[in-house]
């Protein structure tokens, strides 16, 4: 019988504190195995530690020794699964202090800083900073610059060029972009309580075929839907009808294994008519609830302000679609477009959903990953949380939509609400732009050849 997981993955700072008392082997965290040596051949030592990383997750560190050559190696490697969804964070680094800032990099995640075009492609696993990443490529950079001065001269002046950009980098005056992009979803950049939403960003994407089928994820055939997974011009014929789940047979966008995908039409009053969608794939496990709005674009944005004052508040419905920011002043929260996805709840059930996200991944009580004031901030953080989930912390919910896609429950509807403010605004250049609508064009959009057809 396999040992339980809490057993196996404890905290780090448990399993450092343990390695440091036991003096049973037996009893040590620390486990050491013999491998060969990758340089000399000979038998060395590796020694692995599983642990958990309070504001990550579970994770296996090893460390390589030689004692015949002096060879050393350290990596890490995720204990967990492949996530559902790949993931890239990018990260603006203002000043030196940025520079500590932990990175939990995989085997497949990609470093970018655009500033200096500089990429590096997947390598080995890393548990380090953002400044330890730079010094380790100056590092391989400078290794054979001497024989490089030698025998090519004009190389080594364009390498010695692009290595004083990366020093300039690592002084701490010049703010860059950080981007880790990682197929797995199993890389992380260390967040702060109270960070500017555009600082710290996290976007979440479905895998290609491609990348799926890179991590082994499907055969080399793919999936493909055929036979009576088909869906048939007779089916599409059908009528919806509103007060039924409809039940789509499709393929698992995370690993293209055939899945189910439950919808159900639901009318808002006083809003407009959404679906509701829900995948739960058994092959890898990939879980996926979403809100979708229809209907055509608005032509203008839409900020609701609401001040939730009692626990009654906490019970408005509130629709979150995917393009839809949403902050809390009082509690220095703010949501990207994106976060979270689309969201059909109450108040409280994304005050909820905020604080499970947050507490035990990327903070927990017992981290030793953070120093003392961190700690402090993060507890008091998430202390106003709950006491506003409770209802016990008046707080301000404010959601601003470019797509004027979102919704909070107005208890006083059709009649305004004293305590709720809607605002509609003109959308900017950029943001249409980020959004694709300064390229779509719904008038006139036929083929110019098209066009001259048919007057002939």
């Amino acid at each position: 019988m396999s040992e339980p997981k809490d057993t196996v993955f404890q905290d780090i700072g448990a399993s450092a504190a343990q390695a440091t008392a036991s003096e049973d082997a037996s009893e040590n965290p620390v486990r050491e195995v013999d491998s060969m040596c990758m340089k000399c051949q000979k038998t060395g030592k590796t020694k692995l530690l599983l642990t958990v990383i309070p504001y990550f997750r579970e994770v296996v560190l090893m460390s390589f020794e030689c004692p015949h050559c002096g060879f050393k190696n350290a990596e890490i490697q995720h204990a967990e699964t492949i996530q559902p969804e790949g993931s890239i964070i990018t990260f603006k680094v203002q000043n030196k202090n940025d520079l500590d800032r932990r990175v939990v990099k995989s085997t497949e995640a990609v470093v970018k800083i655009p500033e200096v075009q500089l990429e590096i492609p997947g390598r080995l696993s890393q548990l380090t900073t953002i400044e330890g990443i730079i010094t380790q490529v100056i590092t391989d950079l400078s290794n054979d610059q001497e024989e490089r001065k030698q025998k090519l001269p004009e190389v080594y002046e364009q390498i010695n060029t692009f290595i004083q950009k990366l020093s300039s980098l690592l002084e701490g005056n010049t703010p860059f972009t950080f981007v880790l992009d990682d197929m797995t979803g199993n890389s992380w950049v260390e967040m702060k309580p109270g960070e500017d939403k555009d600082n710290w960003m996290q976007g979440k994407y479905f895998r290609s075929a491609a990348q799926n089928e890179h991590l082994g994820l499907v055969d080399t055939n793919g999936a493909s839907v055929s036979g009576n997974d088909a869906i048939t011009a007779g089916e599409l014929n059908n009528e919806v009808d509103p007060s039924e789940v409809q039940t789509f047979h499709a393929a698992c966008p995370s690993c293209r294994h055939m899945c189910d995908t439950h919808m159900k039409m639901v009318d808002i009053p006083h809003f407009k008519e959404v679906v509701i969608m829900s995948t739960t794939c058994d092959a890898c496990g990939f879980k996926s609830n979403e809100v979708k709005t229809g209907g055509a674009i608005p032509p203008k944005g839409r900020r609701i302000t609401l001040k939730v004052l009692d626990a009654e508040d906490l019970t408005r419905d509130i629709l979150k679609s995917e393009t839809c920011a949403l902050s809390i002043p009082e509690l220095g929260l703010d949501l990207h477009p994106g976060t979270l996805g689309g969201r059909f709840t109450t108040v409280e059930g994304i005050l909820a959903q905020v604080h499970d996200e947050l507490y035990g991944r990327v903070y927990s009580k017992e981290s030793d990953s953070m120093t003392e004031e961190q700690k402090q901030n993060w507890q008091s953080f998430l202390d106003n949380l709950q006491a506003a989930r409770e209802g016990r912390f008046p707080i301000t919910v404010k959601l601003d939509d470019p797509l004027a896609q979102s919704y909070l429950q107005n208890f006083y509807a059709p009649d305004p609400d004293p305590n709720m403010t809607v605002e509609d605004y003109e959308r900017t250049f950029e943001m249409n732009e980020e959004l694709g609508l300064n390229d779509m064009k719904t008038e006139n959009y036929e083929k110019p050849e098209e066009q001259s057809t048919s007057q002939n």
